[in-house]
């Protein structure tokens, strides 16, 4: 009884999210709608429900993460309405994107919160003729759906039973056409002869669902024959990336576009494709061959292409342009099986290198644990497909097991594997190792599709040099780094204390932050915090200086341990400026002094859990004035209450007003009243990770004064 309920409590929540949709859809008057859901505690964005266009499209969209520059991670990440009302802007701000979706569309993307809790965002796309400003009824429209989508998704979890997104979309159905009446059917179907040429229809995904006489006759092949297929699949001569995107560019922008194509041998057709909401209506006419202005000339293609050859190159497209930026190795796996899987049907992506002799994964998606065992680990000197592909850098293609079995004997993958393909990843001439795909099924590599998964194995090499070079920089720099932090912090009676230190997730460098506990005696002890400008080994270096410097001085009135860090720092003359909070604990006295040198304001949660930002006299950051006097406050610190320190990589967010941010992470702290510092300081890392870019290192001290002290 227990799953019926969770089954219909789960049933529910999933129509009422499509009923949302399909209302703000239609409200806005969008042609394209789609929901991402953010599961609690993750950083990536997934594509839940989506209108107007079919799955296999939005396919590069599936998964967004948090720290992606994409509309909808940005707008949910900086809790803002981001509008691009121009293909032009979307260049200029979203590249990649704009890259693979060369079409002229209008974008909305809007977070949707409850109250301080992320829960997804939403994207609307308008075609290229909307004006270039949201009208304010569309905008009302978006705000209203945001917030009653974060309610159902909130009741939904309050009962148990929260809503989550599941392995891929649920593709909502384009609205049902009117339907006519028997005579008007007839009259239309007469209406349609009449006129000169040929007329077809294309649902949304671009199969065919009705075509004339005079079509048939002019694409030479029988209705019967082509009702359910897509043109560029059923019509070999059609078979070109081109036709497939001028259907894109309908879909995606509802745009009237156009091209002239040769049917062999000698006959030109054009073709004129005119979408709405429900599909694609098109008509075919003869034409004479391309005149100087005439529409786009598309040419069938010299080979027998593999059927999936439009839809691999627009995968392939997006896969260039998302490896530019990705950083770390697991990145370019991650990013590349998103990619690659649904481009080319596979269901399993092994990416493996050579370490010590044998072969080592690196990284998979969807791998079945026998291949990986019968990969994992074989000696580079094996008889074995990818030590093949390893020692020789040439590929290998099995269209079935079969195949594979008569030239390597692996009778383990028998009910792993049907076809295969085993490539070389190629670095400046040298194989570095081998990516090897896997399908459930029978597969014919064609020649030109074996030409493609080579040069994606390049590409995928190319990326994976460059994230490794990175991996080992950031494992350097980082290592540093942790070596002038405290490696444990000392335990002071009467106090629960936690830290944490995270490096930016992304960009290369290491930061200046700092924190220390230090006991000075049974009853007292010093807290410290600071962010020295910039991101390189320079930066660290004073990082450890400074931490030197106002360890030395701890214990003297902390505008005294300041303003000698500072006069150090001057007479150093770095170049680089310092931002420093001191804090005198006085646990027998249950009191606090703090001084700042220009650094983020410190958090005060009391025992009954009231929060707030601490406003402090200010102090000239460290290094700029050897004179600079730096005031002090004093504060009551009774038993139960709790100090939260950190560094502005833990607020700071693009577009994001500092003194909200900063609000909003005292909430969060009021929330934990409850938890230890150590579960405190999880809830505010989890919060920074959702909130803010990952370009700046995050350094977070923790103190609560336990109740049993003095």
């Amino acid at each position: 009884m227990q799953d019926q309920a969770a089954s219909a409590a789960t049933g529910s929540g999933t129509e009422l999210l499509d009923s949302a949709v399909t209302h703000l859809v239609r409200e806005a008057g969008a042609s394209v709608g789609m929901l991402y859901l953010l599961p609690e505690d993750e950083a990536t964005l997934y594509l839940a429900v989506l209108s107007g266009v079919p799955w296999q499209l939005a396919t590069p969209w599936n998964r967004v993460p948090l720290s992606a520059p994409i509309p909808v991670a940005d707008a949910v990440r900086h809790h803002c309405l981001i509008w691009l009302g121009s293909q032009e802007e979307l260049a200029r701000r979203y590249p990649r994107p704009a890259l693979v979706m060369p079409y002229r569309f209008a974008l909305c993307a809007a977070p949707i919160r409850t109250g301080s809790t992320d829960r997804g965002g939403i994207v609307l796309l308008w075609p290229g003729s909307h004006p270039l400003e949201l009208a304010p009824q569309e905008r009302k429209a978006v705000a209203g759906a945001c917030h009653g989508i974060g309610m159902l998704l909130q009741q939904a979890e309050s009962i148990g039973f929260p809503v989550l997104p599941g392995s891929r979309p649920r593709v909502l159905a384009p609205p049902e056409p009117p339907v006519p009446e028997p005579a008007e059917a007839a009259a239309a179907l007469e209406f349609i002869g009449r006129l000169p040429g040929g007329s077809c229809a294309l649902a949304l995904d671009g199969s065919i669902t009705f075509l004339n006489d005079a079509a048939a006759d002019l694409l030479g092949v029988g209705a019967a024959d082509l009702l359910g297929t897509l043109p560029w699949v059923s019509l070999p001569w059609m078979d070109d990336p081109a036709v497939e995107d001028h259907y894109r560019a309908a879909v995606i922008g509802r745009q009237q576009t156009s091209f002239t194509t040769l049917r062999p041998p000698d006959r030109w057709l054009s073709f004129h494709l005119f979408p709405n909401s429900s599909g694609i209506s098109v008509r075919i006419t003869p034409a004479d061959g391309p005149a100087p202005d005439a529409p786009p000339v598309l040419r069938p293609p010299p080979a027998t292409p593999a059927p999936s050859r439009a839809t691999a190159l627009y995968h392939l497209m997006h896969l260039a342009a998302t490896l530019t930026e990705a950083v770390g190795t697991q990145d370019v796996i991650e990013l590349t099986g998103d990619q690659l899987m649904p481009a080319f049907g596979i269901q399993s992506l092994v990416v493996m290198t050579s370490a010590e002799g044998r072969l080592r994964i690196q990284g998979r998606r969807g791998a079945h644990p026998t291949l990986m065992d019968r990969l994992d680990g074989a000696p580079l000197n094996s008889d074995t497909p990818a030590a093949h592909v390893l020692m020789t850098g040439v590929p290998g293609f099995y269209s079935d097991f079969a195949e594979l079995e008569r030239a390597y004997p692996s009778e383990g993958l028998r009910q792993v594997v049907a076809a295969s393909a085993f490539l070389p990843l190629i670095v400046s001439g040298h194989p570095v190792g081998a990516l090897v795909l896997a399908y459930d099924q029978d597969h014919d590599f064609e020649p030109e599709e074996r030409a493609l998964l080579t040069s994606i194995a390049g590409l995928l090499a190319q990326a994976l040099d460059r994230a490794r070079l990175y991996d080992i920089k950031d494992r350097l720099a980082h290592s540093l780094q942790a070596h002038l932090l405290p490696h444990t912090l000392p335990r002071v009676e009467g106090l629960d204390v936690a830290a944490r230190y995270l490096p930016a997730t992304r960009g290369v460098g290491i930061g200046g932050d700092f924190y220390d506990l230090i006991r000075l005696d049974d009853s007292t002890a010093a807290v410290t915090i600071g962010d020295v400008q910039g991101h390189n080994v320079n930066a660290a270096a004073l990082m450890g200086q400074v931490r030197t410097a106002v360890h030395a001085s701890a214990g003297a009135p902390p505008d005294e341990v300041l303003a000698r860090t500072n006069r150090l720092l001057t007479d150093l003359d770095p170049g680089l400026f310092t931002s420093c909070l001191y804090i005198h604990l006085d646990l027998a006295g249950h009191r606090a002094v703090l001084a700042t040198a220009g650094h983020p304001p410190p958090l005060v949660r009391q025992p009954d859990g009231q929060t707030e930002v601490l406003a402090l006299p200010p102090g000239l950051l460290l290094g700029v004035d050897p004179s600079s006097r730096y005031p002090t406050a004093e504060i009551p610190l009774p038993p139960g209450s709790a100090l939260a320190l950190y560094t502005d990589g833990l607020v700071e967010a693009p577009g994001v007003d500092f003194d909200d941010a900063t609000a909003e992470l005292a909430e969060h702290f009021a929330l934990a009243l409850e938890q230890t510092m150590d579960e405190v300081a999880d809830t505010l890392v989890r919060y920074a990770r959702r909130a803010t870019p990952g370009t700046d290192d995050i350094a977070l001290l923790l103190v609560n004064a336990l109740r049993t002290a003095g």
